[in-house]
């Protein structure tokens, strides 16, 4: 089902950008008390994503057919309550899902608001009615401003054409107990679904956050996470060696992570995995309490597209990478390449498939960045399922809580973003964050400090 493929980031292969033998072992040595202690948390139950598989969906299956009659299905969140929507979504519709005829379809289109540009907001007020659209409003706390502006918007434009219709278009997914849209979905009697108290949200994919919308479109809720629950049962040891790989690396110098997919359906995953990666291990804090400012930067690619855009880069740049290839073994479908032309350019093509041109860019680009010693690893699925995605990512959940155990960082929670959050509240005047935005009001540089260009 999955295979964790690190040949080429071993000193062998590359040279003295990647692991000796001697490293390897004592690295995996070093890390094993790191995978002791998060599995003897897991053990105890306080790991929530660890419980995830063996959850009961038939509450999601229950309000997922509620909703399947809609034309449109908005989800409304941020974060880690959009992202993982969005890469199980790449990965597991039709690649041109809202462009296909209904009848091929029979779900709605999905829309994931992941921001709050007003242009962006607006504009969709326009090509989605809401009287056609159900909006799934999600927020693990609650509380999140982004969140809440778009829920007034539209909200807004549900009664102006509904009234009190409004809460037929209207689910929510929360904290089952506290936080504003626990106690809205209460008192307006809105259908809810829980975001479980010790999942954070960026470990959130594998709950309501992203199986409602999934299932809405038609995906199975238990194909996913039996996925996941054959990578917790089998894919723990390979989880933990890759996690060992990733941070002796960034020991050793390799300070940005690339994931570079040669699989459309996998490309979202990347900028899923951007969230989990940074939120969880750059840190400031070690977990006893000094500064270490750790957390290895992640980016992410698209093969073959940026083979014409980044891999110059990555092949005569800083050596300071490591990248991980997503591949597909085997595509869903095939697209023969026509012999149409007899020209040197075309000839060699024709009678072949993209998947098999895809197949060899990905390998050119292995090659070329190896034999420029760059260590270079690749995850690879047998196909895109909805038990290989669910893996997926269960998989890169279980890597980053062992490296966060082997940097001695908290891998779960993310003060460095509170202070923004808080700012953002002072700023638009909220209730109890008066003395905070004259505090901004105060460190604003006069004019006469500024330094400014126009043109």
């Amino acid at each position: 089902m999955f295979e964790f493929d690190y040949t080429n980031a071993m000193a062998s292969r590359v040279g003295e950008h990647g692991l000796t033998d001697a490293e390897w072992a004592a690295a995996l040595a070093a890390g094993r008390p790191a995978f002791d202690a998060v599995e003897k948390d897991a053990a105890a139950g306080k790991t929530g994503f660890r419980k995830l598989p063996k959850q009961d969906s038939t509450g999601i299956a229950r309000v997922a057919k509620s909703a399947a009659g809609f034309e449109n299905l908005a989800v409304l969140g941020i974060g880690g309550s959009a992202l993982g929507t969005t890469a199980l979504a790449s990965a597991l519709l039709h690649p041109w899902w809202n462009f296909a005829a209904p009848e091929a379809r029979r779900a709605p289109r999905l829309f994931v608001l992941d921001n709050v540009d007003p242009e962006e907001i607006a504009g969709f007020l326009e090509i989605a009615l809401p009287e056609r659209t159900v909006y799934n409003v999600i927020s693990k706390s609650g509380e999140t401003a982004e969140t809440a502006a778009q829920l007034l918007i539209f909200v807004n434009a549900l009664k102006r054409r509904l009234g009190d219709r409004w809460r037929e278009h209207v689910i929510v997914t929360t904290d089952p107990e506290k936080g504003f849209l626990h106690h809205l979905a209460l008192r307006e009697k809105l259908p809810s679904l829980p975001v479980p108290p010790d999942v954070g949200g960026r470990f959130s994919a594998l709950t309501a956050v992203s199986l409602l919308p999934l299932a809405v479109c038609g995906v199975e809720p238990q194909r996913l996470l039996a996925g996941a629950a054959t990578v917790e049962e089998r894919g723990r040891d390979a989880a933990f060696k890759a996690a060992v790989l990733y941070t002796a690396l960034y020991r050793k110098g390799k300070k940005i992570a690339v994931m570079m997919p040669y699989s459309r359906a996998l490309r979202d995953v990347a900028d899923w995995f951007r969230q989990l990666w940074a939120e969880s291990l750059g840190k400031r804090k070690s977990l006893d309490g000094k500064d270490v400012y750790e957390g290895q930067t992640p980016v992410k690619a698209l093969g073959a597209t940026d083979q014409h855009s980044q891999a110059q880069l990555y092949n005569e740049g800083p050596n300071d990478k490591l990248i991980a290839f997503l591949e597909v073994s085997r595509f869903r479908r095939p697209c023969p390449i026509p012999a149409v032309f007899e020209d040197d350019t075309c000839k060699f093509l024709g009678g072949k498939d993209l998947g098999e041109l895809l197949h060899a860019e990905k390998k050119g680009t292995e090659r070329a960045l190896t034999a420029n010693k760059r260590p270079n690893i690749t995850f690879r699925i047998e196909g895109v399922t909805p038990e290989t995605a669910g893996g997926m990512l269960h998989f890169f959940e279980l890597m980053t809580a062992y490296a966060g155990r082997i940097l001695n960082v908290n891998a779960f929670d993310q003060p460095g973003v509170e202070a923004a959050k808080h700012a953002t509240f002072a700023l638009m005047g909220r209730t109890g964050y008066e003395s905070l935005a004259k505090e901004i009001e105060r460190e604003a540089p006069a004019d006469t400090e500024r330094r400014v260009e126009r043109i």
